[in-house]
């Protein structure tokens, strides 16, 4: 199994109820986030678009952050999914530095925090926080491994993209456009 993320593009309003469940769900402190809403302005009047997307941890497979964690609090989970350890984490902000998506902050507890994909939901049968709370149902999530899973089936479907292709990380972020 393999989770990943599909955001629809061409659904999104930007309302950031995804960055407020989140906030809620795993208790993100007050100026800080997990999840957050981009804005793209493409094109010349009169032919303008506007791209609006929701931004976190890409969970990548060939994830840098992994790899440069000193103390291995930075892993990676069979599933694919990228966790970060507090209690092992010393702070160093390695992770921060690595990371293509600028995903990652300093807890002002001392450890790195990011997207987790709300593993602790995943482990009862629950979506993340995120796409449970989505009004427009622009996010889906699921197994990449499955082939007929909503994720595997959407991104058959339809033409997609992911952040920063050329850093070689594969993220498991996609965003049909």
């Amino acid at each position: 199994m393999r989770y990943a993320m599909v955001i629809d593009t061409l659904k999104c309003v930007g309302c950031s109820d995804c960055v407020v469940a989140c906030q809620t769900e795993n208790d993100v402190p007050i100026g800080y986030c997990r999840d957050w809403i981009t804005e793209t302005v493409n094109g010349a009047y009169p032919t303008i678009e506007l791209e609006l997307k929701s931004e976190r941890c890409n969970h990548c497979e060939n994830a840098p952050c992994v790899r440069c964690c000193p103390t291995g609090a930075s892993h990676q989970l069979d599933n694919g999914i990228v966790l970060v350890t507090g209690d092992e984490c010393i702070g160093c902000g390695a992770c921060i530095e690595s990371c293509p998506y600028d995903a990652r902050f300093q807890h002002p507890d001392g450890y790195v925090d990011k997207c987790t994909f709300c593993h602790h939901r995943l482990e009862k049968g629950q979506l993340p926080a995120c796409v449970s709370v989505c009004p427009t149902k622009c996010m889906y999530f699921g197994d990449l491994d499955n082939p007929n899973s909503e994720v595997s089936e959407l991104l058959k479907k339809r033409k997609y993209k992911t952040l920063a292709p050329e850093a070689g990380t594969k993220p498991h972020v996609y965003y049909l456009i």
